[in-house]
């Protein structure tokens, strides 16, 4: 009995220390927003939003490090509470998990090899286009959608994508402005970039359906920060490279909403 008794109690406390923690879903593979840093710690905007939400509800913060196109299906078996990990609110995602209001707004890019032919959008449906695209991303969703006529390559990282541009082994990549920006930079003399959106999109925090609860109190973080300037530190903190190069080409930048 008594042994009985000490695993029922260990079991109650595993049970408790679970509850309490909120576990976010994060991507690390996308700095600024969610990387390790060099002292194997998460970090980025999107982890200093979490951790703000997680002291918001009074739980210790536990990021779990998940493949983007594997965060929805964790979040809908309850591996983790929220997902920040700089996703767009698509309606095709809605019909399985819910958002938070936006807290980023940016839009889709393009990323050619420097001496392509491809000057805009319309140039992606000449046909016999071959595009590069992250699988489960927005861009990957976009470019089936509206290039009928091309390849469409998937590819499971970024770097995968940019260097079949860098190679000239496709004639684009589809992604959002600020990497296609930070890798135009990173390989300025064999790349350029097309900022004029594809499309714009917002980005929000994935909840699991029914957690009404705790969206309202994702919400109120966000609208607290938006408030007191916390999004404007961590642009300073995390961003000013990007925020400069969307000032000097007259974009807004992704933190301004409206």
């Amino acid at each position: 009995m008594k042994s009985f008794a000490a695993i029922l109690v260990l079991l109650t406390l595993c049970a408790c220390t679970r509850s309490n923690k909120l576990i976010i879903g994060t991507d690390a593979t996308y700095p600024p927003f969610e990387f390790v840093d060099a002292t194997g710690k998460f970090s980025g905007v999107d982890v200093e939003v979490g951790r703000e939400i997680g002291e918001a509800l009074g739980r210790e913060v536990e990021f779990r490090n998940i493949n983007f196109d594997g965060l929805v299906t964790a979040l809908r078996t309850g591996s983790i509470d929220l997902v920040l990990s700089a996703m767009t609110a698509t309606p095709e995602r809605r019909k399985s998990i819910d958002f938070s209001e936006p807290y980023v707004k940016t839009g889709l890019a393009v990323l050619v090899a420097n001496n392509s032919t491809l000057q805009n959008a319309a140039d992606l449906k000449t046909p016999g286009r071959k595009i590069v695209v992250r699988l489960g991303t927005t861009g990957e969703n976009w470019a089936r959608e509206n290039l009928k006529e091309a390849k469409i390559i998937s590819l499971d990282a970024d770097v995968s994508c940019v260097m079949e541009v860098v190679n000239a082994s496709v004639d684009a990549w589809i992604y959002d402005q600020l990497s296609i920006m930070n890798y135009q930079a990173k390989y300025a003399g064999k790349t350029r970039a097309l900022l004029a959106p594809l499309r714009e999109e917002v980005w929000a925090i994935g909840l699991k359906q029914g957690n009404d609860e705790l969206k309202t109190k994702v919400n109120e973080v966000l609208a607290r920060m938006r408030a007191d300037g916390s999004f404007t530190k961590l642009a300073e903190r995390f961003m000013a490279k990007e925020k400069a190069m969307m000032t000097a080409q007259g974009l807004p930048f992704v933190f301004e909403l409206k």
